[in-house]
């Protein structure tokens, strides 16, 4: 039996972390996290497939590559998150487990971050955990992957 493949998908501006914001988002690299993610999965048995876009279209292709030949999806929109009916819908199709995850408490920061377009088609939501949520994450598509 083939290993189960998990896509994660990360958006706009996540190419900068460690230097964007730090006292939101931390000193933690998204090169760090991928290598994190990429150990867990590992130790969870699962294939990892991480990808990070600044262009909404690219994001859109990497859910239906996910589609394709993804089981579970995490997926940090970031500023899309709020504008984006194009990944929303894209998400809708993605019939495994998945995860809308934030790094910052989004529902703790300005108005323009309490309303998501993913939350109500994804599983579940990952928010203000910082960059261990993407191991929480990793931890809970596991579980649910196991059923």
């Amino acid at each position: 039996m083939s290993k189960k493949k998990i896509f994660i998908l990360n958006g706009p501006n996540l190419n900068r972390l460690g230097m964007r914001e730090p006292h939101i988002y931390g000193n933690v690299t998204l090169a760090q996290v991928k290598k994190q993610c990429e150990q867990k999965a590992k130790s969870l048995g699962f294939l990892l497939d991480f990808r990070q876009s600044n262009f909404e279209g690219e994001i859109v292709q990497s859910i239906h590559d996910a589609i394709d030949h993804g089981h579970g999806l995490i997926i940090n929109p970031a500023g899309l998150t709020f504008t984006s009916v194009p990944i929303m819908d894209a998400l809708k199709m993605f019939d495994g487990p998945k995860v809308e995850l934030h790094i910052s408490n989004v529902h703790a920061r300005e108005a323009v971050y309490h309303n998501s377009l993913m939350s109500n088609v994804v599983t579940a939501v990952m928010a203000g955990f910082g960059t261990h949520g993407y191991v929480l994450s990793l931890d809970w598509m596991s579980e649910c992957l196991k059923k």
